[in-house]
């Protein structure tokens, strides 16, 4: 009897079972699932499967269920439809998206007129109107931002925190996009600077560059600082707040909504609080936080301006004999160089609290220092209400000031760069350039990159107005 061959049917795509498809097709990207539709009809079938498209709605868009149900949309027309509004924004709109939500939730039952001062997102042909005016391509983190809400109206408190000494006060909005094309920087010192920020009271402005300009990088955020010992307005020193506007903004929200900056009285003040900057004696605990106040602070000359705030709290379980009176204060200060000063006085900030148990006394006080960090540490005499002859101290826990990373301006460089030539070698400099010079008028070979090398220093002899010497200077750029 011959033996009968079966052959097994050969193995397609159409004849796969849809469940092991789906779990594999689960795995790609959103790219990866809209090129499947092309390969075919069984693909683009299941690659149109809806739970797909579930995970890039939530991972991308943030969009929840209660949102899915309100627009009664399916999640492949939900995915599409955003990505036809804000797209071009699809590697930044979640991370952006979230700080917002997570800033308005915070701030709603605490500072709900904050909340309603934000403006609803900007459209974009507004941000296109405001590239055509101001000359520049807008970062596109930022144009996500300002499609999401428009800044804020300039109102108090600024959305963008808060400050308060006895006799200074600053609290920062967040720009509407037109008010910010309007403070566009041409002027050297701040070439292509956008403003993001604005202080009614003070003037104070946190900028981004736009482009690369003047030794900052692009999509920097800083708070400028004039150079007082330059006589150039265009040497300006730099505090770097964030690398970018997204590493600023959402490092900023999540110190809000952390709980790391505090909210008093309705405004958000950026005071730092270090967990372990706690000391407790006896049934009374101190705790600092600290600020830096840029604009009460200078590189040139080495001025730095922090803020701190000091809250004592006597535990509520305390006995009612343990309730007692600041009398004196001692501080001993410490620069980056090693240097002590050592400070006492009759109490703080002109008052005599007195602690009783479960009671909260919170003051706010300052100091500058010469270098760039230092820390302050000390005690508190205090005596007992009801034993006025028994007087003991409470330690103030070591507490630690630095200023952001600083960038000195480019003008200034310049400057130190020729102070530090000696005439000798400056004439050296010019003879063996000028021997150059003529050694390239000679040269039949001379090509365009040493055209355009000369005009890109022509360039920068116009914008920073020194004599910067061709070849032997670029260095410095």
């Amino acid at each position: 009897m011959a033996a009968v061959e079966t052959e097994s049917a050969p193995l397609t795509l159409e004849s796969l079972p849809t469940d092991p498809l789906l779990l594999i097709l689960s795995f790609l990207d959103y790219r990866d699932l809209i090129n499947c539709c092309y390969v075919s009809r069984r693909l683009s079938q299941l690659s149109s499967h809806d739970p797909l498209w579930r995970r890039h709605c939530k991972k991308y868009w943030l969009i929840s269920e209660e949102e899915k149900t309100q627009k009664n949309q399916c999640w492949k027309s939900l995915f599409i439809d955003t990505y036809s509004d804000v797209g071009r924004y699809i590697d930044h709109y979640a991370a952006i998206k979230k700080a917002w939500d997570d800033l308005k939730k915070y701030l709603e039952p605490r500072c709900p007129r904050m909340v309603l001062s934000l403006k609803e997102g900007a459209r974009e042909e507004d941000l296109d109107a405001v590239e055509a005016q101001i000359g520049c391509k807008l970062p596109d983190d930022y144009r996500c931002s300002y499609r999401i809400h428009n800044g804020q109206k300039l109102v108090v408190p600024g959305l963008l925190g808060s400050m308060a000494l006895s006799n200074h006060y600053r609290s920062e909005d967040l720009l509407d996009v037109d008010t910010a094309a309007g403070g566009f920087q041409q002027r050297q010192g701040l070439k292509y600077c956008l403003p993001l920020t604005f202080c009614i009271h003070t003037g104070l402005s946190q900028y981004i560059a736009v482009e690369a300009a003047e030794g900052r990088n692009k999509n920097e955020v800083f708070y400028q600082c004039p150079d007082q010992m330059a006589r150039n307005p265009a040497a300006i020193d730099m505090f770097i707040i964030g690398a970018t506007f997204t590493d600023w903004f959402t490092s900023y929200v999540n110190n809000v909504v952390s709980g790391g900056f505090p909210i008093i009285r309705d405004q958000i003040f950026r005071y730092v609080h270090d967990p372990e900057c706690v000391a407790t004696t006896g049934d009374i605990t101190v705790s600092v936080s600290t600020s830096f106040l840029p604009e009460l602070s200078s590189v040139h000359p080495p001025h730095y301006f922090f803020t701190y705030r000091i809250r004592i709290e006597m535990s509520k379980d305390a006995l009612p004999e343990k309730a007692c009176q600041l009398d004196s204060r001692y501080w001993r200060i410490t620069n980056a160089k090693g240097d002590v000063e050592e400070v006492q006085g009759p109490g703080v900030v002109g008052e005599f609290p007195i602690i009783s148990p479960g009671r909260v006394y919170e003051y706010t006080s300052c100091t500058t220092f010469s270098t760039t960090s230092g820390y302050m540490e000390g005690y508190y005499t205090f005596h007992f209400l009801y034993f006025k002859d028994k007087i003991f101290n409470v330690a103030i826990p070591r507490f630690h000031m630095a200023c952001p990373t600083f960038r000195v301006s480019i003008a200034r460089l310049i400057v130190l760069f020729f102070k530090e030539m000696g005439p000798d070698e400056y004439e050296e400099m010019e003879e063996e350039e000028e021997q150059e010079e003529e050694d390239d008028d000679d040269d039949d070979s001379a090509d365009m990159d040493e055209s355009d090398e000369d005009d890109e220093e022509e360039r920068r002899r116009r914008v920073f107005d020194v004599p910067i010497r061709r070849r032997r200077c670029s260095r410095l750029f």
